[in-house]
């Protein structure tokens, strides 16, 4: 068993599409984080317009030793604020959000009882996993649509507030399969500030509370710190693409970790 006790528990935005059929490397790494034989798994589908999402997932956690794995089905905002529904979130030992729209999952779960409970279990230790959608939604700032492409666009990004389960980072998944190294790269020029985190599928990023983050999966993890950039994003006026400078990027592979405190690469394989 790997939970945590008085801190915040390890979050785990994978980029999608990881494998359910294979070794389930990340999604039996999140088991174990979540209890292992002893974990309680809820998984919140509400992202999802397939029916089956979340009974895919209670299959799969089960069959990885999990000793129970509940759907929580919230179709709007008066489920986000049921007494049961929140009652089975309190009592798990790991949260797991599906892949789909993340703008479904803010607008019904913002501001309610489940988005409150999510980062109080959060802050007692609890993990919680992201795929896709799942993975974007965890941060305060996340990205909320956009176009595919390298170059950098003020057009080519469209930002909206998560459920700020982390608030250093925006998270874009499916990143290398669909193009999205230009509009990562301009929403961190909105906000130097910010890091950006590129996740390709079938890789997972576990941020542990002393701020690490070690990379899990077949693909890799596109870090951008935007510290000593320099754009012309409040000049653009969105007709043209932008000027960047003084951009530093990372692809963090499986078996390396990055400081996200001091933005570095602790090790490499």
């Amino acid at each position: 068993m790997e939970l945590n006790d008085g801190m915040r528990g390890p979050l785990m935005p994978i980029g999608g599409a990881e494998d359910k059929f294979g070794n389930r490397t990340i999604l039996r790494r999140f088991t174990e984080l979540a209890g292992g034989s002893a974990a309680r798994i809820a998984i919140i589908p509400t992202a999802s317009a397939v029916d089956d999402a979340g009974q895919r997932y209670k299959g799969i956690f089960l069959e990885l030793g999990a000793e129970s794995a509940d759907v929580i089905f919230v179709g709007d905002r008066d489920d986000a604020n049921s007494d049961v529904l929140v009652s089975l979130i309190e009592q798990s030992t790991g949260i797991f959000m599906t892949g789909g729209n993340q703008l479904r999952v803010a607008s019904i779960l913002g501001g309610t009882r489940i988005s409150d409970m999510l980062r109080r279990r959060s802050q007692q230790g609890i993990p919680i996993a992201g795929t896709s959608a799942g993975a974007s939604v965890m941060s305060s700032v996340m990205v909320a649509g956009g176009k595919s492409g390298t170059t950098p666009r003020p057009n080519s990004a469209a930002m909206s507030p998560g459920l700020g389960l982390i608030d250093t980072m925006i998270i874009d998944q499916h990143f290398r399969e669909r193009d999205r190294v230009g509009r990562l790269v301009t929403m961190v020029s909105y906000n130097p500030g910010l890091l950006g985190l590129g996740i390709d599928e079938d890789t997972a990023a576990l941020i542990t509370a002393d701020g690490t983050l070690e990379v899990l999966g077949r693909g890799s993890v596109l870090v951008v710190d935007g510290t000593h950039m320099r754009s012309d994003i409040y000049a653009s006026q969105g007709k043209h693409p932008l000027t960047i400078e003084n951009v530093v990027i990372h692809f963090v592979a499986e078996g390396a970790r990055f400081d996200l405190t001091h933005r570095k690469v602790l090790s490499t394989r």
